[in-house]
């Protein structure tokens, strides 16, 4: 028997596709890879695509996972994951790969064929037990029909031709995959790999709240950065209201008190965190950044990442 985590489990490293050339944004298609990274890696993402059976609505959302540039520079950067121009990798696979695209159209077409057959199937049988239902529930009485000795109008049968209707002809479901290989090739990796732009206290900050078992998700409609969970957000409420600062940037007090406000009026608390760039304080304990693997010039590996939390106390 195979392990049902074996089967959930996606090829390492999978396939990040930047699908943008100008506002860079980065998708995954996969849902194997999807629902691995939540459950393994804290990775949450947003799903922005529509649902094929209710396509009018925007409250439940279906793939692709868009992923924010933080997350994605932490998967290639501890290899899990690894970016793909979209543009050109389509561009040079179109080229190459023509009888293995007929092939996978056709067998996309039987599997239609055959899900049209299996609807056709349970709509007959739910037909039939209707029928069925509705015999038992008004049995039709026998009549009898006298004639008075007079010959009937159905003492001789009619001389018709009857005809049988004919079932309709089956059209196959069309099925949208939501990966292109197969047909296509597994994407190449690139050489060096590519590597979202991010800014250094923002990166900072996500990759030390990862690294402490947090999930975090785009913070837009609490006016922050990140909405940090302490365990997967369908099982969970956000405890803080992340935001990056450079270590000597200055702050509005009044800014610090609206940000205190506004976390505590949503019993959340308003963090705000950067890499310190000072000299080390003596007696106060300074979290650093989990090493990762060496990829790019920019490196947050070992810097010293400090934290505070704000909430409002009144008066």
């Amino acid at each position: 028997m195979t392990d049902p985590e074996e089967d959930l489990t996606p090829e390492v490293p999978l396939p990040i596709f930047q699908i943008s050339q100008k506002v860079k944004k980065y998708q995954i298609y996969d849902i194997k890879a999807v629902t691995w990274l939540r459950r393994t890696h804290n990775i949450l993402g947003v799903l922005i695509g529509g649902l094929p059976q209710s396509p009018q609505q925007n409250v439940f959302l279906g793939l692709p996972l868009e992923l924010q540039p933080e997350e994605v520079r932490l998967l290639v950067e501890t290899g899990i994951a690894y970016i793909v121009d979209d543009l050109k990798n389509h561009e040079s696979t179109l080229r190459s790969v023509p009888r293995q695209l007929e092939e996978h159209k056709e067998i996309l077409r039987k599997e239609g064929m055959a899900a049209a057959r299996a609807f056709e199937k349970q709509k007959q049988q739910k037909t039939k037990e209707v029928l069925q239902r509705l015999s038992v529930r008004q049995p039709t009485p026998d009549v009898e029909i006298a004639t008075n000795g007079h010959d009937s109008l159905f003492d001789t049968p009619l001389s018709r031709n009857t005809t049988t209707r004919k079932a309709p002809d089956l059209v196959p479901y069309f099925s949208t995959p939501t990966t292109s290989y197969p047909p296509f090739p597994t994407p190449p990796q690139h050489s060096p790999p590519l590597l979202p732009d991010v800014s250094r206290p923002s990166y900072a900050l996500f990759n030390h709240l990862h690294s402490k078992g947090y999930f975090l998700s785009p913070g837009l409609r609490f006016g922050c950065q990140f909405s940090v969970y302490p365990g997967d957000p369908l099982r969970f409420h956000s405890h803080f209201l992340a935001t990056s600062v450079d270590w000597d940037e200055e702050l509005d007090l009044l800014d610090i008190i609206g940000g205190g406000r506004l976390g505590t009026g949503v019993k959340k608390g308003w963090l705000i965190g950067g890499v310190e760039t000072g000299p080390v304080s003596e007696g106060i304990q300074h979290e650093s950044v989990p090493e990762c693997t060496k990829i790019g010039e920019e490196r947050t590996a070992g810097e010293k990442v400090r934290t505070f939390c704000i909430e409002w106390g009144g008066m």
